[in-house]
Order: structure tokens, then C-alpha cells, then sequence
């Protein structure tokens, strides 16, 4: 038998290109979504960014966008003709445009800064970095040229938690004085250093770090025990082993307890107490709030980009069209689908966010105990796109509400079902396990076991496991722990 050849038709769905990037898009956590936007403006001469008065939030009604031209609407749409109102009325008004009013600004700000007043770019607060916070406390002590030299060079060499990772020898390397500084004259600059505020600063690990806070305790006897503590027992320390350090310390384990209490209310990292370089926000998508008795939701007008078509541009090339202006409709083509992709992203993102709304609007009225399961497909069933459309739309996405900022993922749990046959929501849940432990003797903490025995005498047949699973979640320290003594 020799080798045979026959054809087979087969069903298989293939995404284009284009649909593959539009599913990326979709995707795409807003922020990247609006800055990839603000790339196409300077790209595409047919996109052109909208003014703030414009407006442009619900994709529902008006829209970030002016996308109705493709749909068969000529160059006098309404949404082009009121730009250009307001364009126009401006330019009659002023009879200037925005750039030389921003020049006007300028020069008349630096007349007034000439005259001795303040202008407002001068009267702009400007963010102080722990090292301008540390410089400013060396400038107004007395020190010799050379020691405020050797010290200035440690304070560079701090990073951002206020840490000295780099050796005292590299340090002086770099630093320009004569003679050179020996390792003596180091350790005096780092100790000068760690003198400054914040307290804890300039230290070179956690323990040495502790050690420098723990000296400015006021309680002596208390101070001289976390010495003991920060200096001798870290690990134990760190592993809240409190009959262990009462054990080798020869000291009442509630002492102890209290001194190590006070121990971890210490910095770790006191870098960041100076200055916001490290605090990351997170922009909301979507805005939920309560009014007239009813929960309505809108997207953040901050993170839907201002973008629209370029009528005046698209107009000239629709009345020069040849065929040696390819690229120009390629970028025309390209404007649209760029347009068409924003309004069908942001609409798609506020659907979803309202059914999300309408479905647990008892969590916001009362909390995490009255979320109810949800899955994916509920939501795809309403608003009409597949479920893999719902997991995109959810991921990097976040909802605003008085209760705090979520994800929209945080929203959706599979059921439980209790003993009695109702479903109970996995965040529920949670929240029932965080209630249980929020009220515990502290001398007596529960074990996750008899966290599950307590959720099963209310109807809730939960594993240790999926209880143990809640807790970390809920970043809860395990039953050792927690336990405080008398």
C-alpha cells in the first residue's frame, strides 16, 4: 500500500489580524490602553486630541469619539461642528490661541518674578527625596569641608527605603578628598548619618535598622529589652516566638510580648516616610455611586482618551483621493479602526460593570457577607458577548465604590452550597472567616480547624484547606501566632 492523499473539510474559526488586535486592546489595562492612544495621535495626522471642554465620557451617548462619520454621516456631523464652535469663539474672543497665551503667561510671570513677586510656577510645591530631606539637616550643622563631604557621599548612596547597600571602602573611592578617607573616617560619616531623621536611616540590615529606632524609646527598662531582643534574637523576632525569647531572655512572656508588640510598630523602611517616588495608585475604570436610592455607574473620565477624527484633514483627502496617496488612506483606515476600538472598548467595559452592579448591589449596601456567587457566563448571557469577551474585559479593570477600590474580578465566585441547599458566595465567605477571627480571645486564638467547625454548626461545609486558603488571603497571621498571653 502506497501513500494515499484526500481532502477533509474541517470547521475552524480563525481570528484576522485585526480582530487578534482589537482582542489586545480589550485587554489591556487602561492606563497602557491610553497611552498606546496618545501614540497613534502623534502617528496619525487623521487623529487629533479633544479639547477638555469637550465633551466625551459615555461612550452611550456622544462618546470619546466622533466614529459616526464612518457609519455614513457626512463632514457637518454635530459633534465636528461643535468643536469647531467652540474653537472658533475662542480664537474670536481671545484673539490669541492657547500657545501664546501660555507665552503671555510666561513673560508675565517672569516680569512679576524681576519686580520681586512670586510667580505661580515659583509658588508650585516641589517634592522633597530623602536625600534633599537629609542634605537639609546636614547644611545646618557644624561640620568641617571634609566631614560634611564623607557624609553628603553616604546619603547619595541610600536607596530608596533608606538603606546603605553599597560598602563604606567603594564609598570612599568615589569620593573627591584629600587625604583619602579611611575606614575610620567612614564608619564617623555613617554614624553621623544615622543621627539624622528619620530614625532608622543609613542602617545597613533590618536588625541594625530596629536598633536605631529602638534607642529612642523613652522607657529605659523597655528599651533596654528590644536591644536585647533586636540585637541577639532576630530570627526569633521574626518568627514571633514569644515563649522562646521569654524562655532564653529569663523574662515573663507577657513582657516580652509587649516589648515585641512595640518593636513591630517600627519602620522597616524609613526611606519611604520622605517623599511619594514609591506609592503606586491604582486609576479606577469605572466610578460607582449611590444616588436618589439608586447605584449608578460611569466610566472615570480620566482614563478615556480624548481622541476623535480629523473631519478637516479627512474631508481633503476624500476630495484628493489618487492613487498616489495609498499611505494616506492606510492612516485614514487605520484612524477609524483606532476610533471604532476606543468606544467599543469603553462601551463594552461600562456594560459589564453595570450588570456587575445590578447583580451585587447588596455589597454595597452591606458589605462583603452579602456578595453573591457569580460567574462569567451570567454576565456574558446580559450583555451579549462571549465569556472569554467578560474575562478580558474584568482583568487589570477596576471599580471605584464608597466600600474601597476593586477589581472587577473581586466580583465573581463560584457558589457554595450550604447544608441547607442555598448558595453562598467564596467572598462571603472570607468575610465570614475574617468576622470569626476578628472576634477571638486573643489569649485563645482559633485554629483553622475549629474555624471549620464553627462555619459547619452555621450550615457552611467548608474545608480546612479552603479556610486556610481565605485567611492568607485575608493576610491573617496563623493561629501561633496570633496568640497574645495574659
Amino acid at each position: 500500500m502506497g501513500p494515499q492523499m484526500r481532502a477533509e473539510i474541517r470547521p475552524s474559526q480563525t481570528l484576522s489580524p485585526r480582530l487578534q488586535r482589537a482582542v489586545q486592546l480589550l485587554q489591556m489595562p487602561s492606563l497602557d490602553f491610553a497611552a498606546l492612544v496618545r501614540q497613534k495621535l502623534g502617528e496619525n495626522p487623521f487623529l487629533e486630541g479633544e479639547d477638555e471642554s469637550d465633551a466625551a465620557v459615555d461612550p452611550h451617548e456622544t462618546g470619546p469619539l466622533d466614529a459616526r462619520e464612518d457609519e455614513g454621516e457626512g463632514p457637518g456631523s454635530a459633534a465636528p461642528e461643535a468643536a469647531n464652535t467652540v474653537w472658533d469663539e475662542g480664537v474670536r474672543r481671545d484673539g490669541a490661541d492657547d500657545r501664546d497665551l501660555w507665552m503671555q503667561d510666561a513673560v508675565n510671570g517672569s516680569r512679576a518674578a524681576s519686580e520681586g513677586e512670586l510667580s505661580a510656577m515659583e509658588m508650585t510645591a516641589s517634592e522633597t527625596t530623602l536625600a534633599m530631606h537629609l542634605h537639609g539637616q546636614l547644611n545646618v550643622m557644624a561640620l568641617t569641608e571634609r566631614d560634611l563631604c564623607l557624609a553628603r557621599g553616604v546619603v547619595e548612596s541610600l536607596d530608596d527605603d533608606g538603606y546603605l547597600r553599597t560598602p563604606l571602602e567603594d564609598i570612599a573611592d568615589v569620593i573627591p578628598c584629600e587625604p583619602p578617607a579611611s575606614g575610620q573616617d567612614m564608619l564617623v560619616a555613617l554614624r553621623l548619618v544615622q543621627s539624622l531623621e528619620p530614625a532608622g536611616v543609613a542602617a545597613r540590615g533590618v536588625g541594625e535598622c530596629l536598633a536605631l529606632q529602638v534607642r529612642q524609646m523613652e522607657d529605659g527598662p523597655c528599651r533596654e529589652l528590644a536591644e536585647r531582643i533586636v540585637n541577639e534574637h532576630l530570627d526569633a523576632l521574626a518568627a514571633r516566638d514569644i515563649p522562646g525569647l521569654a524562655s532564653v531572655l529569663r523574662v515573663p512572656a507577657a513582657r516580652v510580648e509587649a516589648v515585641v508588640d512595640r518593636i513591630r510598630h517600627l519602620d522597616p523602611r524609613p526611606g519611604w516616610r520622605v517623599g511619594n517616588s514609591r506609592i503606586d495608585y491604582v486609576v479606577p475604570d469605572v466610578i460607582v455611586r449611590r444616588q436618589r436610592g439608586q447605584w449608578s455607574v460611569q466610566l472615570n473620565p480620566a482614563v478615556v482618551p480624548r481622541v476623535r477624527l480629523n473631519q478637516v484633514y479627512a474631508d481633503l483627502f476624500q476630495r484628493h483621493r489618487s492613487r498616489q496617496n495609498g499611505e494616506l488612506g492606510e492612516q485614514l483606515q487605520d484612524a477609524r479602526w483606532t476610533l471604532r476600538n476606543v468606544e467599543q472598548r469603553f462601551a463594552t467595559i461600562l456594560d459589564v460593570a453595570q450588570a456587575i452592579v445590578q447583580r451585587q448591589r447588596h455589597f454595597l449596601e452591606f458589605g462583603p457577607m452579602a456578595m453573591k456567587p457569580l460567574v462569567l457566563r451570567e454576565i456574558a448571557e446580559e450583555v451579549g458577548v462571549h465569556e472569554s469577551t467578560v474575562s478580558r474585559v474584568t482583568s487589570n479593570k477596576h471599580m471605584a465604590t464608597p466600600l474601597g477600590v476593586f477589581e472587577l474580578k473581586y466580583f465573581f465566585s463560584r457558589p457554595m452550597v450550604s447544608a441547607a441547599g442555598n448558595a453562598c458566595s467564596g467572598t462571603a465567605i472570607r468575610g465570614l472567616i475574617g468576622d470569626i477571627i476578628q472576634a477571638e480571645d486573643s489569649t485563645r486564638p482559633l485554629s483553622d480547624a475549629e474555624i471549620t467547625r464553627q462555619l459547619s454548626t452555621q450550615g457552611l461545609v467548608v474545608a480546612r484547606r479552603t479556610v486556610t486558603k481565605y485567611r492568607q488571603l485575608l493576610r491573617i497571621e496563623p493561629v501561633d501566632k496570633r496568640r497574645r498571653h495574659a
